[in-house]
Formats: C-alpha cells, sequence, structure tokens
C-alpha cells in the first residue's frame, strides 16, 4: 500500500444526458442520410487562366448539395497583385463582404423551374450561421471545401446547400467571382433528376433508433 493509494477516488457525480445540436434544415444537409450521387459534369466557365466546375450533386431528403471545383492560373500579374489575390481568395465567407463591393466575391445561385430563385449571397457572408428563423425557400449556402495557394495557382472546392428539393423542370446553376474576372455564368440542370433522386436516399437508422 502506497501513500496515494489511502486517499480514495470518490465516484463522479451523475450528469444528465446531453441533447444533440440538430442545426436547421436549411443550412445543412441531414447528419445521419446516406445521399444518392448525381453526375453533373458541366463546366460553368473554362478559359486558359480559369476553370469553375460543377462536379456532381449530393441529394438528400431535405435538399441537394452541389459539389464545385475552381483553378485560377496566375497570369501577368505583378508580385504585389498575385498577393492581394491569395488574401481575396481565401478571405472568410469566399470573399462575400458587406457594403458597396457585396458582389465582388464568389457568388452562387439557381434559378428553379417554377421561376423562384436563391443566392448564396443573399445572406451576408456568413450564410444561415446563428439563424433560427425559417426562411423563405428555396435557399442557397456556400461552405467552403479549402483550398491550396502557389506562385502559379490557386485551387480550391466547396459545396452549395439547395434547400428544399427542386420541382421538376430546369435548373440553373449560376455562378459569378468579379474579384477574379468571372462574369456571371451557368450551366442548365434537370430538376427533375435530382428530385427524383431522392427516393433513395438511405436513413443510418430506422424510426425511434436515432441516438
Amino acid at each position: 500500500m502506497t501513500f496515494f493509494q489511502d486517499f480514495p477516488i470518490p465516484p463522479s457525480a451523475p450528469r444528465p444526458p446531453s441533447t444533440r445540436f440538430v442545426p436547421p434544415a436549411w443550412t445543412t444537409p441531414p447528419a445521419y442520410e446516406l445521399p444518392v450521387a448525381v453526375h453533373i459534369g458541366q463546366f460553368l466557365h473554362r478559359s486558359p487562366r480559369m476553370v469553375v466546375a460543377a462536379r456532381s450533386a449530393e441529394v438528400y431528403s431535405t435538399g441537394c448539395s452541389f459539389n464545385l471545383s475552381w483553378v485560377f492560373r496566375r497570369g501577368d500579374e505583378t508580385e504585389d497583385d498575385w498577393a492581394d489575390k491569395h488574401s481575396l481568395f481565401f478571405q472568410p465567407g469566399m470573399g462575400v463582404r458587406r457594403g458597396t463591393r457585396l458582389l465582388s466575391g464568389l457568388m452562387l445561385g439557381v434559378e428553379l423551374a417554377d421561376g423562384s430563385k436563391a443566392s448564396t449571397g443573399a445572406h451576408g457572408p456568413h450564410g444561415f450561421m446563428g439563424s433560427t428563423e425559417e426562411p423563405e425557400p428555396p435557399t442557397l449556402a456556400l461552405n467552403s471545401g479549402g483550398g491550396s495557394g502557389a506562385d502559379n495557382e490557386l485551387a480550391g472546392t466547396g459545396s452549395a446547400w439547395l434547400w428544399p428539393l427542386p420541382p421538376a423542370g430546369n435548373l440553373r446553376l449560376l455562378a459569378q467571382w468579379t474579384d477574379f474576372g468571372l462574369a456571371e455564368s451557368s450551366v442548365v440542370l434537370d430538376g427533375g433528376k435530382l428530385r427524383d433522386a431522392a427516393a433513395g436516399v438511405q436513413q443510418f437508422w430506422a424510426d425511434g433508433d436515432q441516438p
């Protein structure tokens, strides 16, 4: 028996079970669903110095997430100009700023077959963070997936969460990033195909088995 073993360790006090935070449906995909992947494979923009591509969509029961990527090659920018591009590229909120230059950052939008529209810039640089009041649908929230920078190239990925599921008919996906010379560009997708894919979504657990 050693000195410290003479001091018993008191049992831990009981703690009430914690409640898992469930983000609002318009801010992010459901946590416990296996989505259906729908291939898109279209360029929103392609030029010798810039590519913005819509790779795929992940369809959930409540909406769909568009997976995108972008690459910018350095041209004749000076060291200072390229450093400024680096700063804009990695600015929180993908460069979307309040004030007179609000529309200069990366902007994504959708126009649905029923005429309704949504834009990632409609709610400021922080999107729906901290908001608990249900907005008027549809909504589009941009989430950065990360990026990399080098002496001659900037590359990044991100996703845009559309809530709720789109109606059948044409869905126009738009992008604009005037800081990098990207004028408004768009591709047309099949909203009905995305909506129908939701029938294949699988739940992690059966009703009543959720943690």
